[in-house]
């Protein structure tokens, strides 16, 4: 039975450019949250409750898929609110894990500096069409801040999930960050 590896952490990260290289060291499938979100936001207005709504059900209906299948695993990348929206944000992540017997939660955390540094890079635009308006994507970015919490306190996210670990990405390579969470996982 697949394994699903969920990371997870504010925009600009390192979530998907961690992913590519987790991917390339463990034969598991890539699923960057932006592969739903560019999709979903052609059809509706990204601030409606049905671009929410698909959203949800196509990575749902993606991953319970995926759970069936034979492959080696998934590793999925998106934003975890720890703030307001804790318990729906649960529900929601909760119902993905449930179709996994092993499932494992990265958290990654970097300054505000290093994330503005980050949303430019040709990686994240050539693969998130949404962020190549910057001046829009550095908006959000910093207006999410107000709106949400993307990083756990020191010991929260261990109460959240069983398999977990928090990194520090702001200094190291995403190769280096596959590969302790590689390591970590014995995945």
């Amino acid at each position: 039975m697949p394994k699903l590896i969920l990371i997870i952490g504010p925009q600009a990260v390192g979530k998907m450019t961690v992913g590519q290289e987790l991917s390339k060291i463990t034969g598991y499938k890539l699923f960057h949250n932006h592969m739903t979100i560019e999709m979903v936001r052609l059809i509706f207005d990204y601030d409606k409750k049905a671009y929410r709504k698909m959203n949800q059900v196509i990575r749902y209906e993606v991953l319970k898929e995926f759970a069936k299948s034979t492959e080696k695993g998934i590793i999925f990348t998106g934003c975890f609110d720890f703030g307001n929206d804790l318990e729906e944000e649960k529900q929601e992540v909760d119902g993905w894990m449930s179709l996994f017997e092993e499932n494992y939660v990265i958290e990654l955390e970097a300054s505000l500096e290093e994330r503005l540094k980050r949303n430019k890079t040709d990686n994240r635009l050539k693969h998130k069409a949404s962020k190549r308006d910057l001046e829009w994507s550095e908006n959000d970015l910093i207006n999410s801040m107000t709106k949400h919490k993307f990083n756990s306190e020191p010991g929260e996210g261990e109460k959240i999930f069983k398999n977990y670990i928090k990194v520090n990405n702001e200094n190291l390579s995403a190769k280096e960050v596959a590969t302790t969470i590689k390591e970590k996982f014995n995945i």
